[in-house]
């Protein structure tokens, strides 16, 4: 076994996996988790009182 043998393997392993995350991305489990990824620069959580972001208080 050679370098280029390793390499061959090596590609055909990150092929795999490449196909296999596009194949997880795109299947309907994981859609709850990215619809509230995505909803997170929305949400009012990292607000205070009066409108101030938490690390410009005085």
């Amino acid at each position: 076994m050679d370098i280029n043998d390793l390499r061959g393997i090596s590609t055909a392993f990150l092929l795999f996996a490449f196909i296999g995350l596009v194949i997880w991305a795109y299947s309907n489990k994981p859609k709850q988790d990215f619809e509230e990824a995505a909803n997170l620069p929305f949400a009012d959580d990292d607000l205070t009182q009066g409108g101030k972001e938490k690390g410009n208080q005085q």
